[in-house]
Formats: structure tokens, C-alpha cells, sequence
């Protein structure tokens, strides 16, 4: 069939806002007839690339699909509408494209990726279609043209990168977007949304720890940045509070809703900037822009780097012999390593989908450091487990992670008895998600095999039956049992509250809050 007209098609990836769109803009002001479109690839509900976990896991899945729902509802309100299909990016364009007419579809148009498998796809796209394609950057705080250097300079050092763009790169303005869209072309069919089970993924199951009710949206997103700056002013604390690991508040969530594009960077530069006009300025509001700052980095290292982000060496190549030990791996995985403060994170994250940007520095750490399994096992688990896995982040993170990244210091490794002292010193965050332990009083809940067994009896805790022995003890961490608050029968049984460790930046997508 043919529309009288000229039409364009948006396809939508990880930007699913109406906010701050460029792909959006230029269509709405360059067609007769705009057709927005969300294409489930298989792909993407198949195995992760070395281990063949499920690539994106149930929670991931269900906020994917909230996202859309979103996206169409929002669309809708605006006279557009959101055309959804199942199959090969190019494939499916290639169809509508023959639907409405070649003549009729003037281009497609989508904000570019920097990692391979999304290069791929747009490779393909430009192949198959037949039509123009044009692309817009669209991820990032600092526009990749703002720069001070080319992406293929990007500093290998985060402090060079901050530096230079805070002092040499502006940050545009969000966009003013249309308050009416152009129409859909005559005869196109929406499409249902599909559910967990159509795409192949299980349902996640709710877990009432979880420290926020996610939700996937653009909406959702606007009322958290709202939320959290305008009507808790969270974020004049956000510095003091972003270690945190039980509650809503202690961090700003916003890279769950980064990760899909629901919420523009850019948009929460400025919000941001406007709070601190209009309310305070401190060193807290200004740490939520550092960090912003961050996923940007980890975006233009995975564009200067290309895939070596994903190699066993990571970028700096070096020669490590990982372990692959299913077993260990597997403990790791399902919380039940008998260290808890490892465990109580790795549970909140098969739980809910999310774990705080501490909890994520020191799993990452145990599984290379400690363990010395493969970084790429955790790297993989994550991308399937989290809510806010970013591509870039994610893997920028876990090199950082495992001694391979952009980390100028050598051998950096986290003491997660010390870091369970620092930021969960009364085991509070342990007795939630490491329920078996509930009766173990105070800080002593982190190192459990050190009790006497009197105590264990009383606290209903057999080691190697209600709770695993640990599958490994760092001789480092004896140095900081004497920290245990409530531990009786543990070595030591001082209850003051230590100093905090060493800041270890993971930002992640996934990312980081």
C-alpha cells in the first residue's frame, strides 16, 4: 500500500522518552507522517555471549516492557502511537518499509550505539532497507562533537577525562519537543506488547525488600528526579547518604531509568543546576553531576576501545589465568558463598534486579580478587541481572573491577569484612536478605565462622547446614574482627563505629547509586 506523503520512521533502542529526542524532533519536523517503532530482536532474550546465562533476565524484562507500555502511552497523547514488532531489527523495518510503499518512506532514523552487537544492527539496517537512514547521538551528558578530543583520544584516566570536559566542553540544552506529534501513516497496525512469557522469560516474582517499587517509564522517571530532588531534597545529602544500602532515598536510582533512555542525562544536568539555584548548592548536588560524568567516560572508553572491553585482558591485555569453576561460580551467584555480606547482595540482586553501588564494588571484587574466577562470569550475570545494565557501563566496570580497566591504581582489591563493618556495621542490610541469619546479633553477623559454637546454638546457625562455611577467608580480613559489634563469642567485640574505607568509584548502568 502507499501513503500519500512523506513518512519517517523512528526506531526507538535504549531511548525510550519522549523528553530530549532528537530522532523525534527532526522527524516531526521533516515528515508528513512519523511512525515510531520498538522491534523485540530474539536476540536479546537468548544466551549471554560466553556462558549462556539468560541475556535479559525476568526483572529486566518486565521494566522493558513497562518502558514501552510508557513510551506508547505517551505517544498516544500526543496524536502519535508506537508500532511494536518481534524479529531482526532490519527484517522487520524492511517489511513496513515494503507495507507503506519505498517510495512513501522518505528514512529511518535512530540515535547510534557504540558497542559491537548494536553496530550490527545498525549495519544491517543500512544494508537492507533501501531507504535513507540517518542517526543522531543521543546517549550522553557531553554531545560526542562537544569534546576536547576525539572519542579515539578519550584520556585513560577518569580525573584527565573530568577535568578536561567540565572545563572545555558545554552541555547543550535539553530539547523542546513538539507538544503534538505528526500522525501515524494510514493502515499500520500498532501491534500488542508482548508479555515476559511471549518473549520467553519467566515472571519475576515481587520481593517486598526491594528498596523501591521499580517501575519502567519515561513517567515514572520524571516523578523520581522529581521526587528526589524537589520533594525530599535528597539530594542536598546525596554525598553522605549515596553508600547506603536499605531504603529508597540513600541514592538517586536514576540509572535504572538511564539504562533504556527514559531519563536524559541532560535533563537531569539542568534539573539539577536549576536546584541549585533555586535552593542549595553543595558538594552532594554536584557529586550526582560526577557521576553522570562517569557513564559518559565508560560510553567513550567502549567507542575508543571496541571490543576489547568484552576480551579476557580487557584493555590494558593483560595475561591473567582466570578460573572457571562452576561450583565456586554458583555460590557466588546465588548468595550462598558464607560470606554474608557478599551473599545479602548477590540475593538482593536475584531478588529485585537492583544492588547498591557498595554492594556492587565488592561482589565484583570477592568474584576476582578473592575468587579469581573469570571477571567475565560476573560481567555476564550482571548484563542478565540488573535492571540498569548499560552495555558500557557494565563492562567498563567489571575491567575497572578486576585489575584490566582504567584503574591508575595497581591491584586495587576490597576487604569485604572491613566494607561490611564500614556500611552495615550493626548487620542490618545482612539480617534482611540473609534471613537464616536473623538471630546473630550486631556487626557479628559478618563473620559468622568466627563465633563460638554457643552462640551459633543460640542464634539457630549450624555452619555447613542452615548457612554455608565460607568458601573463602582472606587473611586480611582477621584485622578488622575485633570490629564486630554484639559478637560474645567472637574475637574481639568492640561496637564503635570505624572509619570509612577507601572510595572505589562502580558506576554502572547499571551503574552506581
Amino acid at each position: 500500500m502507499g501513503t500519500k506523503g512523506k513518512t519517517i520512521i523512528c526506531l526507538f533502542r535504549n531511548d525510550l522518552r519522549i523528553h530530549d529526542n532528537e530522532v523525534l524532533q527532526w522527524a516531526n519536523r521533516n515528515a508528513d507522517f512519523v511512525l515510531p517503532m520498538y522491534i523485540f530482536d530474539p536476540r536479546h532474550f537468548g544466551g549471554t555471549y560466553h556462558f549462556g546465562f539468560p541475556k535479559t533476565g525476568p526483572h529486566r524484562t518486565k521494566f522493558l516492557l513497562e518502558s514501552i507500555q510508557d513510551l506508547r502511552k505517551n505517544l498516544k497523547i500526543r496524536g502519535s502511537g508506537l508500532a511494536v514488532r518481534k524479529g531482526k531489527p532490519h527484517e522487520e523495518l524492511k517489511k513496513m518499509i515494503d507495507m507503506l510503499g519505498q517510495s512513501s518512506v522518505h528514512s529511518v532514523v535512530f540515535h547510534e550505539e557504540v558497542t559491537q552487537e548494536e553496530l550490527d544492527v545498525e549495519k544491517s539496517i543500512k544494508k537492507h532497507c533501501g531507504v535513507n537512514i540517518k542517526t543522531f547521538w543521543g546517549h550522553t551528558l557531553y554531545h560526542r562533537e562537544d569534546l576536547p578530543f576525539s572519542p579515539s583520544q578519550t584520556p585513560d584516566v577518569y580525573t584527565q577525562f573530568r577535568k578536561r570536559v567540565e572545563s572545555q566542553a558545554p552541555v547543550r540544552k535539553c530539547l523542546d519537543m513538539p507538544k503534538s506529534f505528526r500522525p501515524l501513516p494510514e493502515g499500520v497496525e500498532e501491534g500488542e506488547i508482548p508479555t515476559n512469557k511471549d518473549l520467553g522469560v519467566e515472571d519475576p516474582v515481587t520481593d517486598p525488600r526491594s528498596v523501591v517499587d521499580f517501575l519502567g517509564g519515561e513517567s515514572v522517571a520524571i516523578d523520581r528526579l522529581h521526587h528526589y530532588l524537589w520533594e525530599t531534597d535528597a539530594i542536598a545529602t546525596y554525598k553522605e547518604t549515596r553508600n547506603g544500602l536499605l531504603g529508597a532515598d540513600y541514592s538517586t536510582k536514576f540509572s535504572v531509568w538511564l539504562a533504556l533512555g527514559s531519563l536524559s542525562p541532560r535533563h537531569i544536568f539542568w534539573e539539577v543546576k536549576r536546584y541549585e539555584n533555586e535552593r542549595t548548592s553543595n558538594n552532594s548536588t554536584y557529586w550526582v553531576l560526577f557521576e553522570l560524568i562517569w557513564r559518559d567516560y565508560f560510553r567513550y572508553v567502549a567507542m575508543k576501545y571496541g571490543n576489547q572491553i568484552f576480551y579476557e585482558g580487557g584493555i590494558q591485555n593483560k595475561n591473567i589465568r582466570w578460573k572457571q569453576d562452576k561450583q565456586l561460580f554458583r555460590a557466588w551467584k546465588e548468595g550462598k558463598t558464607g560470606v554474608p555480606f557478599v551473599d545479602a547482595n548477590m540475593r538482593e540482586l536475584a531478588a529485585t534486579g537492583f544492588m547498591s553501588n557498595r554492594g556492587r564494588q565488592n561482589v565484583a571484587s570477592f568474584l576476582a580478587k578473592d575468587l579469581h574466577l573469570d571477571w567475565r562470569l560476573g560481567a555476564e550475570w550482571f548484563e542478565s541481572m540488573l535492571l540498569d545494565h548499560d552495555v558500557c557501563s557494565n563492562y567498563g566496570n567489571w575491567l575497572y573491577s578486576a585489575g584490566i580497566g582504567n584503574d591508575p591504581r595497581e591491584d586495587r582489591k576490597f576487604n569485604v569484612v572491613k566494607q561490611g563493618f564500614d556500611y552495615d556495621s550493626e548487620g542490618d542490610y545482612v539480617r534482611t536478605w540473609v534471613p537464616e541469619l536473623k538471630n546473630v546479633h550486631g556487626g557479628s553477623v559478618h563473620i559468622v565462622w568466627t563465633l563460638s559454637r554457643g552462640i551459633l546454638e543460640k542464634a539457630g546457625v549450624t555452619l555447613g547446614e542452615t548457612y554455608p562455611n565460607p568458601v573463602h577467608v582472606a587473611p586480611e580480613w582477621s584485622r578488622h574482627y575485633s570490629k564486630a559489634s554484639g559478637s560474645g563469642g567472637a574475637r574481639g567485640g568492640s561496637s564503635h563505629r570505624p572509619q570509612k574505607g577507601i572510595d572505589f568509584y562502580f558506576k554502572g548502568g547499571n551503574q552506581r547509586r
